[in-house]
């Protein structure tokens, strides 16, 4: 009666005296009675009971004794035999979960077992045999990870179900245990409708305890438990979102059900803990933590030592400290957590079946290293991780995480201590992780993710860059497990961006760059203010942007990084894990804003940021060398722009520091060497003590000497040690240290990588270098720098916003590798490498219209190649313009393809490769093409003859003098028509004779040596500030002398191949040509022209049948009804104000009335067979002021865009002027017939200029100028 009125109300007065009683009546029954093993098993069901209650290990290792005794009287045979079996099993259960003891469970199992065989089928205890030995199976499963012993549990538990229907007093229990095996299987094997399904066995058990149920508390527990588990794996899904907030609710029902007083008070309380802390990590609400710690806290006073449950409590509260330690920062937070992780593991001694899952939390929480820098945190995390691992062998369902969990601290390891062993075990234990985590598998996201970070340090590291092609597939697959909604997607889209920042890095493509950009973004979004991980995502956009502005120069991408970098400091007050990093993340940028704009309160505060990350990082942090080399850098700087002694012999001293800590064997020693030997040199520099240039060479050799074959500094470092024994070289004049330094030098001719920007600079450091010494390896580095060159910008997609990368890639070197070639006697080699250097941009752009007619005549396999080439190009033509960059990257991947394969065919091995002079000299096929070339090292021209080698003319002027000769020009263009006429006429003609005597006459005399009758067409191709200059109108300007322009027909191509490429695109013989006249008086900003009228009507006038015209004026006169004219029209006249923009050439344009039409809209274009352009406005072939050799100018956008013949004006027309120059120019361009010839242009402009050059001012007859066929 005691012990039933204790399970009714729970009076533990009552269970007492229970066991009180039934020990006395024991006593009277001596061993032989035949009630003792009924008394017995009365006994240890009591003393189970009341361990159940207050965890009294006493109580139940005396049960346990009972129970044997009893079952010792109950031989087989005897009726209740399978009674005392499942009893004595019980017990042993219960003490494995205490103990865990294999032992235990084995012999559980087995008594289990025996009690099953005894109960057949229509047994009525059945049910509960079968109950208890899944229950048992269950635990091994979690003790040893078999599948078996869970799938046979689940069907046991089924069967078990089964014989307890509707109305069975058993029914909820049965449904409980089903749920909690379906939920575990859904754990390890990813099947959504095994937890579905637990799920709804979880409601059903609960509508069987409705209010007022002893066991309601429970069942609202375990409903809650598994909504969060679902919410945990799938909240993206809709109808799932809701999960998490209604598992808090029933959490909170169940918890008010449990009085303080209550035995069981401590189970909601943790659980209630466990959910507030995931709504925490998915919402990232800070209320939510601290009330989850705070309910940890009081679960765990509940569980005093020696609670079976202590070691829960102990966990959870760990784990979350830890959250709010990352979260916080707060040092003491991660102390606690350490300690309560090593308080549980103490509690699970070798044997205990908790011990592989403590190990693993202990050496998590280990973590602490990455803030004070003790390596034996670090060590010790890896060796608990691998006991951890083996204690889950394989097959064991938690190996995958183990797995998972060493390989994450190895490569923490690696980074902090660069031996590659642990960083390819990583590699190889996330790969075998991985290969257990098959599609469908709930953690798979997060091993593709593991892997792909280790991947990329390892790129990082060894310049494997199929390390990191890999590790970015990885990343996507990732993201696609993680679908808008996903809680991890957030970091997939950081990762990514982090992994594809990594590629840009090592190959300089800008595409990645700005994906990486726009993916940092995206994850910014998806961490908004008060989000924990905000502070990472704003320092990484802000890394990202700061790349983009070192690429393209664009202020605000900077202003926007410091920004954001401010904002990450923000969130990391003083006391914060992450304020150090943000200080040096700050400090940097702040310094690359010194370096652009020269403000040294900005490098002052770089160096105070600097000193306050420093004084963060104690001796032993594996941070601190970094941020020893960050604060060296910034004092190096200020010594150079200050001089202050001071500043250098700290910067070295500190550097000396760094490199202290990068021992042998650590990754970034390299760098520290490199570093130190930068500071000697520039104290040598000052102070000229050889022993600091000497002990520079050797740390350069060093650092060289650490760089594996495609490392990402090897061109950087071989620089650096090049320049160092120059540097000897010159104090000494050791022949052997400027032998060694070209030796160095030529290595940069063999690298195996992919080209980076770094590359390109090392090769043109080497160019220099050669001039400078007049080494003989001048040519080759010339060489080497414009391949590299090439692969450099055939990296980066066709678009003009990568312009800016395209101009600072190519500055001089074209024109300076000319001139090297040709005082080395290598005339055709220089044709060759100036084309490959000058006018990239359209170049480049141009491969995306390059006729393939050839191709498709080949074959049946030619034609199907041509085919799809020509629709490629198309679609990525128009991708550069509206796509996104991931679109166009997966379009310049299927384009290289095509023309790869295009290249496997017969006669087509260099398509799309830089021309050989056989090819490059057809430009001559129709006049000899004069390159007028100003390099640093000599001006020349080159006469380039379609039947005979070319002709080298040194010219007597420097290119200083040419530059000056420019500026001279361009000052006086500027004030044509607005001052006095005779003296602008006079300096004209100064000029104008200067260009004859210094580079025109000599040409003209070559000319003439070389048979070029008078008369005949020329072509002049001029580079750098030669661009600027009238060539064509050079002369004497004195009587019984003739000018150029009575010699020879001047035309210009801003390329030899442009030339080429005009020739090739012929169009069809039409019937009908068709010519359209676009006139524009009245733009939308600009002044009235009022002779545009009469111009166009003269035009009109002169256009007639068989040809078709078309005016557009005025209000038709748009930007796109001028790109839809040129749709259905292929000869242009074009009159309108230009608008030359020399510091954004593509935002050049032509002034419509609703706005300007730019290169940018008019290399969009799609036009075809065009033939023609009168450009009738101002300045249409002034282009970008900083790179005038590509050409980036309205004439040659249009020459580019199709147009084989292009007029265009070198600076302002006067419009009443224009109105005659155009008559007489249709009068000699459209024949008898009425039919236009494109290829008679020059010819039309040279005998209308001719006809009118007593009638117009001088600088108005040479205005206009010819460019193409």
């Amino acid at each position: 009666m005691l012990y039933t009125r204790f399970e009714r109300r729970g009076n533990d007065q009552d269970l007492d005296k229970a066991i009180v009683l039934y020990k006395e009546v024991l006593d009277l029954h001596p061993v032989g009675h035949p009630y003792r093993s009924t008394l017995s098993n009365n006994l240890a069901t009591g003393l189970f009971t009341r361990f159940q209650h207050r965890d009294n290990d006493q109580d139940l290792d005396e049960a346990l004794a009972l129970h044997r005794e009893a079952l010792a009287l109950r031989p087989v045979g005897h009726p209740n035999r399978s009674t005392s079996l499942n009893n004595l099993a019980n017990d042993l259960s219960t003490r494995f979960e205490c103990r865990g003891n294999d032992q235990d469970l084995d012999e559980a199992l087995a008594l289990h077992r025996e009690a099953l065989a005894l109960c057949l089928v229509g047994h009525p205890d059945r049910s509960a045999s079968l109950n208890n030995l899944a229950n048992d199976l269950s635990t091994r499963f979690e003790r040893r990870g078999n599948d078996q012993d869970l799938d046979e549990a689940i069907r046991l538990h089924r069967e078990a179900l089964d014989l307890r229907p509707v109305g069975h007093p058993n029914r909820s229990m049965s449904l409980n245990n089903l749920a909690n095996n379906l939920s575990t299987r859904s754990k390890h094997r990813g099947n959504d409708q095994d937890l579905d399904d637990a799920i709804m066995h979880h409601r059903e058990a609960l509508d069987l305890h409705p209010f007022g149920h002893p066991n309601r508390s429970t069942s609202l527990n375990n409903l809650a438990n598994h909504l969060s588990i679902r919410f945990e794996r799938r909240g993206n899904e809709r109808g799932v979102q809701a999960d998490l907030y209604k598992a808090i609710e029933l959490h909170r029902d169940a918890l008010a059900l449990r009085s303080p007083s209550h035995p069981h008070r401590s189970l909601p309380l943790n659980n209630l803990a466990n959910s507030l802390r995931l709504r925490f990590e998915q919402r990232d609400v800070p209320s939510d933590l601290e009330d989850a710690i705070q309910l940890h806290r009081n679960a765990l006073a509940l569980r005093a030592p020696g609670h079976s449950n202590r070691f829960s409590s102990l966990s959870d509260l760990a784990i979350s400290l830890r959250i709010r330690f990352e979260r916080q920062g707060i040092q003491a937070d991660l102390d606690e957590a350490i300690e309560l992780h090593r308080a549980a593991l103490s509690l699970c001694p070798p044997g205990h079946f908790r011990r592989p899952s403590s190990l693993q939390n202990f050496a998590n929480s280990l973590h602490r290293f990455q803030q004070r820098g003790v390596p034996s945190d670090l060590d010790d995390s890896i060796k608990f991780h691998r006991a951890a691992l083996l204690l889950r062998p394989p097959g064991h369902s938690d190996r995958s995480e183990s797995l998972n969990n060493i390989a994450n601290s190895l490569r923490d390891r690696f980074q902090q201590r660069g031996v590659p062993s642990d960083l390819d075990e990583s590699i190889e234990l996330h790969r075998a992780a991985l290969h257990l985590r098959p599609p469908g598998h709930p953690h798979r996201s997060a091993s593709l993710n593991n892997l792909a970070v280790s991947l990329r340090v390892r790129s990082e590291q060894q310049g494997v860059l199929s390390d990191l092609h890999e590790s970015i597939e990885l990343h996507r697959v990732a993201l696609l497990l993680r679908p808008p909604g996903h809680h991890d997607r957030s970091s997939s889209l950081n990762n990514l961006a982090v992994s594809l920042r990594a590629r840009f890095e090592q190959q300089g493509i800008l595409s990645d760059l700005e994906e990486a950009i726009e993916l940092h973004r995206a994850a910014l979004a998806l961490r908004p203010t008060g989000h924990s991980d905000r502070a990472t995502s704003l320092n990484n956009l802000a890394n990202t942007l700061r790349d983009r502005f070192e690429q393209r120069d664009v202020p605000a991408d900077l202003d926007e990084a410091i920004k954001l970098y401010r904002a990450a400091l923000a969130l990391c007050p003083p006391g914060h894990s992450g304020r150090s990093s943000s200080l040096n993340n700050l400090a940097i940028s702040i310094r690359d804003r010194f370096e652009q704009r020269g403000a040294l309160t900005d490098l002052n505060e770089a160096i105070e940021l600097h000193q306050a990350a420093l004084a963060l990082f104690p001796p032993s942090h594996p941070d601190r060398p970094m941020s020893l080399n960050n604060l060296a850098n910034s004092l190096r700087d200020r010594f150079q722009q200050q001089g202050v002694p001071s500043d250098l012999d700290e910067s070295i001293e500190f550097h000396r520091a760094a490199l202290a800590l990068r021992p042998t064997g650590h990754p970034d020693r390299s760098s520290s060497l490199n570093n130190l030997a930068l500071g000697l040199q520039d104290s040598f520099k000052q102070r000229g003590v050889l022993s600091e240039l000497d002990e520079a060479i050797e740390l350069h050799r060093a650092a060289v000497g650490l760089c594996s074959p495609g490392h990402s500094n090897q061109s950087g470092y071989l620089n650096s040690l090049a320049i160092s024994l120059q540097d000897r070289f010159e104090q000494q004049g050791l022949s052997s240290d400027k032998d060694e330094a070209f030796t160095f030098y030529s290595q940069l001719s063999r690298l195996s990588h992919a080209a980076s920007r770094n590359d390109l600079s090392a090769a043109k450091s080497w160019a220099a270098s050669a001039e400078k010494l007049n080494h003989g390896s001048a040519l080759l580095a010339y060489q080497t720098a414009l391949k590299l060159l090439d692969q450099h910008v055939a990296l980066l997609s066709s678009s003009s916003r990568h312009f800016n990368v395209v101009r600072g890639a190519t500055s001089s070197l074209a024109i300076d590798a000319f001139s090297c070639s040709l005082r080395h006697g290598a005339l055709t080699t220089a044709v060759e490498l100036v084309e490959q250097g000058r006018g990239v941009f359209w170049t480049h752009l141009a491969r995306f219209r390059t006729p393939v007619d050839e191709i498709s005549a080949s074959d049946a396999a030619g034609k199907a190649l041509a085919e799809e080439f020509r629709e490629i190009s198309f679609l990525l033509r128009k991708a550069l313009a509206t796509s996104p960059e991931d679109q166009v990257r997966q379009l310049t991947m299927k384009w290289d393809n095509v023309i790869s394969r295009i290249r496997m065919l017969p006669d087509f091995s260099r398509f799309l490769l830089h021309p050989l002079f056989s090819g490059i000299q057809k430009a001559a096929e129709e006049g000899p093409v004069i390159i007028v070339n100003a390099s640093q090292y000599g001006c020349d021209a080159l006469i380039i003859l379609s039947t005979k080698d070319p002709v080298h003319i040194p010219l007597d002027i420097t290119r200083i003098q040419v530059s000056e000769l420019s500026s001279e020009f361009q000052s006086l263009s500027e004030q044509f028509g607005t001052s006095d006429h005779q003296l602008e006429s006079q300096k004209l003609v100064s000029i104008l004779r200067r260009l004859w005597d210094r580079i025109v006459g000599p040409v003209v005399q070559v000319l003439r040596e070389s048979k070029v009758h008078p008369g005949l067409r020329i072509w002049w191709c001029p580079t750098a500030e030669f661009t600027l200059l009238p060539l064509h109108a050079a002369g004497p300007y004195e009587k019984n002398r003739d000018n150029l322009s009575q010699i020879y027909i001047s035309s210009y191509t801003p390329t030899l191949a442009a030339l080429i490429r005009a020739r090739q695109q012929v169009p069809p013989n039409a019937p009908v040509q068709h010519f359209v006249a676009i006139g524009q008086a009245n733009p939308d900003r600009g002044k009235h022209l009022r002779c545009i009228a009469p111009e166009l009507a003269v035009v009109a006038q002169r256009i007639v049948p068989p040809a078709s015209f078309t005016s557009l004026e005025d209000s038709n006169a748009t930007v796109q009804g001028a790109l839809d004219a040129l749709h259905h029209n292929q000869r242009l006249h074009l009159a309108c104000h230009g608008m030359p923009n020399r510091k954004q050439p593509f935002k050049s344009s032509f002034a419509m009335r609703d706005g300007p039409l730019m290169i940018n809209d008019i290399i969009q274009s799609q036009w075809q067979d065009l033939e023609f352009a009168f450009l009738s406005a101002c300045h249409t072939t002034v282009g970008d002021e900083k790179s005038p050799d590509e050409s980036i100018h309205l004439a040659a956008a249009m020459q580019f865009s199709g147009f084989r013949s292009v007029i265009g004006s070198m600076w302002s027309v006067d419009d009443e002027v224009v109105c005659q120059i155009v008559s007489a120019f249709y009068d000699n361009l459209v024949d008898g017939s009425g039919r236009l010839d494109c290829t008679r242009a020059a010819v039309a402009l040279h005998k209308a200029v001719k006809s009118l050059r007593k009638k117009i001012p001088l600088e108005q007859q040479i205005v206009f100028v010819h460019i193409g066929v």
